[in-house]
């Protein structure tokens, strides 16, 4: 992988880890998605006159792409609902490469080198360390919800890199996925609270719009990377966005760092160094 895509990956790293930074902080996570959603879909409206339609063969992939990525969503609030976020989000972002690396294996018939495949692991094994971090002991039905979760990212990465080739326009295809995404979304949200799902989504549609940006931003460019790099490298270099979130974390929200998190982005930052060595 050229050290230009590694660069632009991991620009999208710290675009994902500052989105869910915002959806941290927020009480109504859900509602902050669904409008986070919302915020990529009009962008991507207005994206659309600029972009060629994708090819015929990616529209399948499209349609199973918002569903995964909506199962992602579910997923997510529920590890957060039952858990302390900064042990699921790891576990969900952290084993999700090695999950990439087996699908693209099957569905992509993708096989990287065994030096990058052991970077993969590296990044992995550091990210998942940091769910270690905190001194409380873990909830086993976050635990088990985070790991859910991890399927849900592994299964939308496959198909995005799998859509975004047959797309023969990565940007084409990125487009229309933003445009689809947010309308399950939305209608959970309505189905879940009525009416009053339009006054919870007032309340955060500033800060909301604001992650869609970013996070449509960063996305776009993971999308465009999978179109020709290894899934599962791009993935790995993706999920380092936690370490990411880490420093956020101490430096706008006073959390300590400390000598494990020290280690695990020492971890991180080792097979990022391997996976480039391994191309």
């Amino acid at each position: 992988m050229e050290w230009s895509v590694i660069f632009l990956v991991l620009l999208a790293a710290v675009m994902h880890a500052s989105w869910n930074t915002m959806v941290k902080v927020q009480v109504d996570r859900f509602t902050m998605l669904a409008v986070l959603a919302l915020a990529c879909g009009v962008l991507s409206l207005l994206a659309l006159p600029f972009v060629d339609a994708p090819a015929p063969a990616s529209w399948p992939i499209i349609g199973l792409s918002v569903v995964l990525h909506v199962g992602y969503n579910l997923f997510l609030v529920e590890a957060y609902r039952h858990g302390d976020l900064s042990q699921a989000y790891p576990i969900a972002r952290g084993t999700t490469p090695i999950l990439v690396l087996l699908l693209a294996a099957v569905f992509a018939s993708e096989a990287i080198t065994p030096m990058s495949a052991l970077g993969v692991a590296v990044v992995s094994i550091g990210i998942i360390s940091l769910s270690f971090s905190r001194r409380s002991a873990a909830n086993t039905t976050s635990v088990l919800w985070a790991l859910g979760t991890s399927v849900w990212i592994a299964g939308y990465s496959v198909a995005d890199g799998i859509g975004a080739r047959l797309a023969g326009t990565p940007h084409g295809f990125i487009v229309w996925l933003n445009l689809l995404w947010a309308l399950p979304l939305i209608a959970i949200g309505f189905w879940r609270q009525g009416p009053h799902f339009l006054g919870a989504m007032r309340a955060v549609w500033k800060p909301a719009f604001a992650s869609g940006a970013v996070a449509m931003s960063g996305y776009w460019i993971v999308v465009w990377a999978m179109a020709s790099a290894p899934l599962a490298a791009v993935s790995a270099l993706r999920e380092t966005s936690v370490i990411v979130a880490a420093l956020i974390g101490t430096i706008f929200l006073k959390e300590p760092f400390g000598l494990w998190r020290v280690a695990a982005a020492t971890l991180v930052a080792g097979g990022v160094a391997i996976m480039r060595v391994g191309d």
